[in-house]
């Protein structure tokens, strides 16, 4: 065990400069791996550090809350989950600070690398999650997903993805961004694994098979690079072979998600980094100052327009069962370019997700991004278990 553990970090050490770490202790992870039986023994998992570990601090992407929070004295609840069913910590990884952007980049400790393809961004926020399982150093890693932040690293790595249903762990010793919207979740190699994983957050029954899903149709993939379109095609046919039923739906109600999304998540990340909004870079601290200034009134109004939508989105899964999208548009972010543009767009794509609370899982297609196939609330057994028939697509 111990010998794996030091390849393992070896392969991580590798690809110094990328930037996939923000906390790690060879001693610490050596001295933590104890051989507990359980549904994840001997697994290397790293975290994002937006989570406590005892002993470490949780920077959440920044030096403000590095120093700020000092090192935590009690591991999160997550950790302590992962502790006991035997996986072992690797450490924690890099993220956009504060949860708070899509793109992996951070003018603190410096952008998010992909090991293998430097002159790419993995994507973010979990960004360093994605770059430990494309290095090697884990073979499993927490993320968070509140906007789309483990399905558009997924999907840019090439990895699979999985974001639990709204409500799904506990938050203990955990940093949130915006709670209406803040789900966990795992980045990973093979969708096989999935249903194992899973069931770190909650139920992870087999269930009934399901039986149907919905595609959206051209219209809402105007702005889709033609490669993934190729990958959507794939996809909906692979289902098809399963023995799932298909139709293509027009979704223009979707076109108001990101609009709600955005002021209600900024209005919550203003209030849990209230006092401290000059401590953070120039494009996130203007979000925050911007969710401050909502009034009760205007944000009433956008609650009411969520809870409109996230009733429109339960119909449409009782109706479909599963709904099948791309993650992102693009197949790539490269790193050094403008990607403020980006963030529109790649949320066009992931808030309708969010807003209604699914559980969802990042498809990788070869050469053709990925794809998003979200089931409703608490389906995430089922949802899983036929993700995992998936491989290889």
């Amino acid at each position: 065990m111990q010998v794996r553990i030091l390849d393992a970090w070896n392969r991580g050490n590798g690809n110094r400069g990328q930037n996939t770490y923000l906390w790690r202790d060879q001693a610490w992870t050596l001295g933590g791996a104890i051989k507990a039986a359980g549904e994840l023994s001997g697994l290397l998992v790293s975290v994002k550090d937006c989570f406590d570990v005892a002993g470490a601090p949780t920077t959440l992407g920044t030096t403000f809350y590095r120093t700020h929070r000092g090192l935590a004295k009690h591991d999160s609840w997550v950790v302590e989950r992962l502790r006991a069913a035997g996986a072992i910590v690797m450490g924690k990884t890099h993220l956009h600070p504060l949860a708070y952007g899509l793109t992996g980049e951070n003018s603190e400790f410096g952008d998010c690398l992909q090991p293998g393809q430097p002159g790419l961004l993995t994507g973010g926020s979990s960004s360093g999650a994605a770059a430990s399982v494309l290095e090697g150093s884990a073979e499993a890693a927490i993320g968070t997903d509140t906007g789309g932040s483990i399905r558009v690293p997924a999907a840019l790595c090439g990895l699979a993805g999985y974001r639990a249903s709204l409500g799904r762990g506990d938050w203990r010793g955990g940093a949130h961004l915006a709670e209406s919207f803040d789900t966990m979740g795992w980045l990973f190699r093979h969708l096989g694994d999935g249903p194992r994983l899973g069931a770190l957050f909650g139920s992870v029954e087999k269930g009934v098979p399901l039986q149907r899903f919905a595609v959206v149709d051209d219209d809402f993939l105007h702005d889709c690079d033609p490669a993934i379109r190729v990958g959507l095609s794939r996809g909906k046919r692979a289902l098809e072979a399963l023995g799932l039923r298909a139709c293509t739906i027009a979704l223009p109600w979707w076109q108001d998600a990101a609009s709600i999304f955005t002021a209600i998540q900024a209005s919550e990340a203003a209030g849990h980094h209230a006092g401290h909004y000059e401590a953070f870079e120039p494009g996130i601290r203007q979000r925050l100052e911007w969710g401050a200034s909502l009034g009760a009134t205007e944000l009433g109004a956008w609650r009411q327009r969520h809870a409109d939508f996230r009733i429109r989105m339960d119909s449409l899964l009782a109706e479909h069962e599963l709904v099948l999208l791309p993650s992102t548009p693009v197949m790539r972010l490269v790193a050094g370019e403008d990607h403020a543009p980006t963030r529109a767009r790649l949320l066009r794509y992931t808030t309708p997700v969010s807003l209604a609370g699914l559980p969802a899982v990042n498809i990788p297609c070869r050469g053709a991004g990925g794809l998003q196939l979200a089931a409703a609330r608490e389906d995430d057994g089922r949802l899983l278990h036929l993700a995992a028939r998936l491989e290889n697509l």
